[in-house]
């Protein structure tokens, strides 16, 4: 737990009722070290006229090197073989299925979609929750819900918004969501979904659940307002939620170094007085300690944390982005063979002896095969009925809906070829 830079919320309120309870005096507020401001428990008096800009670098935890050995056996997981593989099969399928679905919109076959390539890693953090725990996931967990469970043909549904889609093809791609496997439906909107963790947080204090909140979101949506409410909200109730911030180096398009003067997000964290860490993002077992420490925080102790993860974004930030104009494709090809998050664990299982060099093709060319045929299949299948337009919004439909219903239906009777009406699934 040292690890992690505490500050009890507890402790600041026993200070502060001391500060109270003090008899007041001129003389006796000159001898304080402390300023007795509510505000600011923490400080001292100075008599320096300085004006403060930063503080010591917030280090970054690391579990194994880039060559996959690891530095201190103390923090080592204690992993099985069969869970250690079932991770690193994950990342690969992970690759394989970003690999045919980014091309497949190239083809126009699907109409958006982004990768994880350079962040497979994530899934450490997936495996140190319980299944239980709510997701909130801004657009590149993908990797999440593959450990939880999620199928390759609940992806390519998705995808593909046909009949079959969970979210009856009311989503962009990529937009997942399953309740079944606690993962909240993703939204476009950067950053709304930070102050709907902390409210989820908040219920689950109150209903005194042993569970927690994960929410992801990258750098860029921490310059946004809903990160500073969120975190502020999650830090001043005492809200179990893990807010897990991916810093890739980009965002959107813009450099960090365009984004933020500060150290990074993970300074922001302690800002609030929330228990902040910032780990190796390319490091799996990295991400999976210190997931698993902050979910133990959140849940006993009823207390926020924040997980600042260092990584890089190797693909494009979506297919509508060309990130060859804003960084060179060297930088990109060098960071790919420098510190690649796949090299790494596959390098530990190798030094653990629980994998062969020949297994990478085996097991890539076995997910392609299945990505390619939940694709196949997912793209036969028809739209969802025009029905599912009107329905999931009010228990009983409205006058205004049933009229328009029965205009749209009125005319897709009327013109079936016009609006291709075989495309999709007869309502019921």
């Amino acid at each position: 737990m040292s690890r992690f830079l505490l500050r009890s919320s507890t402790a600041s309120r026993l200070v502060l009722r001391q500060h109270l309870a003090a008899p007041f005096s001129t003389a006796h507020a000159l001898q304080r070290k402390k300023v007795m401001f509510p505000g600011a428990l923490d400080s001292s008096y100075s008599h320096d006229l300085k004006f403060v800009s930063n503080v010591e670098s917030i280090p970054t935890y690391q579990v194994m090197d880039i060559d996959g050995k690891v530095l201190d056996h103390a923090h080592e997981p204690q992993m099985s073989r069969d869970d250690a593989r079932t991770m690193y099969k994950n990342m690969l399928t992970l690759n394989a299925m970003d690999s045919v679905l980014y091309e497949a919109q190239r083809q126009g076959r699907i109409s958006f979609y982004m990768t994880s390539f350079g962040e497979e890693a994530l899934i450490g953090s997936a495996a140190a929750l319980d299944p239980k725990d709510q997701v909130f996931g801004q657009y590149r967990e993908a990797g999440v819900l593959l450990q939880r469970g999620f199928t390759l043909e609940q992806f390519m549904n998705q995808c593909y918004s046909n009949e079959m889609d969970l979210g009856k093809g009311r989503q962009m791609p990529v937009h997942y969501g399953s309740k079944e496997l606690n993962f909240q439906t993703i939204s476009s909107p950067l950053a709304t979904q930070i102050p709907q963790a902390s409210g989820a947080a908040y219920a689950m204090r109150r209903d005194g659940s042993k569970q927690c909140v994960i929410c992801y979101f990258g750098e860029g949506a921490a310059s946004e307002g809903d990160f500073h409410a969120g975190l502020n909200m999650a830090a001043t109730l005492g809200c179990p939620v893990i807010f897990y911030c991916r810093n890739n180096g980009y965002a959107i398009s813009t450099p960090s170094i365009e984004q933020y003067r500060g150290d990074g997000i993970a300074s922001r964290g302690i800002g609030y007085g929330i228990d902040t860490i910032r780990v190796d993002g390319n490091d799996i077992w990295a991400i999976y300690e210190a997931t698993k420490a902050a979910r133990k925080l959140a849940v006993e102790e009823n207390k926020p944390v924040l997980i600042e993860a260092m990584t890089y974004r190797v693909s494009h930030h979506s297919t509508s982005d060309d990130s060859s104009a804003y960084r060179s494709k060297k930088e990109v090809e060098d960071w790919s063979k420098r510190d690649n998050p796949l090299a790494r664990m596959r390098a530990w299982l190798m030094n653990k002896g629980w994998w062969e060099a020949n297994e990478d093709v085996e097991v890539t060319k076995a997910a392609k095969a299945a990505v390619l045929k939940a694709f196949a299949d997912a793209e036969k299948l028809k739209k969802p009925a025009a029905k599912e337009m009107y329905e999931d919004v009010y228990d009983e439909l409205i006058p205004e809906l049933v009229r328009e219903k029965a205009e749209v239906d009125a005319l897709l009777k009327k013109y079936p070829d016009y609006y291709q009406v075989n495309d999709f699934a007869k309502s019921a």
